[in-house]
């Protein structure tokens, strides 16, 4: 378990988006000497163009900030990425917490914050993504519906299922990704290619088509699950 954390570690890059310099310097001397990079935007703007450029592994962000506040940032970011996002505000209401929620962040520190707490939610949300980062799958299969994206065959109850090129290619995309969210932009280009700009409220469609032809919650179990916000994610009968 040392090593495996050791190993997170040593690959992790944070940025920490925040108007405050001495929030960011305080996380650089916190963890610098633990091997992270940590990366600094002092707005919502250079922040959104840091996490779209560098690719972090986490992201620390505050909520008042000039120009664009923290949630929006956070929206933002959700459209493209499923990057752990880690609110550090001074905003402790619970509407506000609420709101971070729905914008998508992971987790929520209150400013004045314990660097222990800190430090602790930080490595766990980068356990979290490295375990969800797994390899591609090509099959999955349990007592109602297999799948082997190598040969292209879905079938449901020993039946062949007559998707739509369309409807596979969504299906395919979920199974790849299994566990983990994709977002509606990662599907739409996936499927639709670059030109998806008009297509939003046909994914919509094509995953009630997909939803359908899958029987889902026939049996108790719903393969497609809706990320509000944010996409859509597959989920094994087995985690049921």
């Amino acid at each position: 378990m040392q090593e495996y954390s050791d190993t997170i570690i040593k690959r992790s890059r944070i940025l920490v988006i925040d108007d405050d310099p001495c929030i960011p310097n305080l996380i650089t001397a916190m963890l610098n000497q633990q091997g992270f990079t940590i990366y600094q935007a002092c707005d919502g703007k250079d922040g959104l163009k840091n996490a779209y450029e560098l690719h972090p592994d986490l992201i620390v962000l505050d909520v008042t900030m000039p120009g664009m506040n923290g949630w929006d940032v956070c929206a933002r970011i959700r459209e493209l990425s499923d990057v752990p996002v880690l609110m550090l505000t001074a905003r402790t209401a619970e509407a506000d917490v609420l709101r971070g929620f729905k914008a998508g962040a992971d987790d929520y520190v209150k400013k004045p914050f314990s660097t222990a707490e800190l430090e602790a939610r930080i490595h766990v949300l980068l356990r979290r993504k490295k375990v969800a980062a797994s390899p591609d799958v090509n099959h999955y299969s349990d007592d109602l519906l297999h799948i082997n994206l190598e040969t292209r065959m879905v079938e449901r109850e020993g039946k062949i299922l007559d998707l739509s090129a369309t409807e596979y290619s969504l299906l395919a995309c979920l199974v790849r990704n299994m566990g983990r969210i994709v977002t509606h932009r990662q599907l739409l280009k996936e499927v639709w290619g670059s030109d998806y700009g008009k297509m939003s409220t046909s994914l919509t469609l094509y995953i009630y088509y997909l939803r359908k032809k899958l029987e889902d919650s026939r049996h108790s179990h719903q393969y497609i699950h809706t990320q509000w916000g944010r996409g859509y994610y597959f989920v094994p009968i087995k985690e049921i």
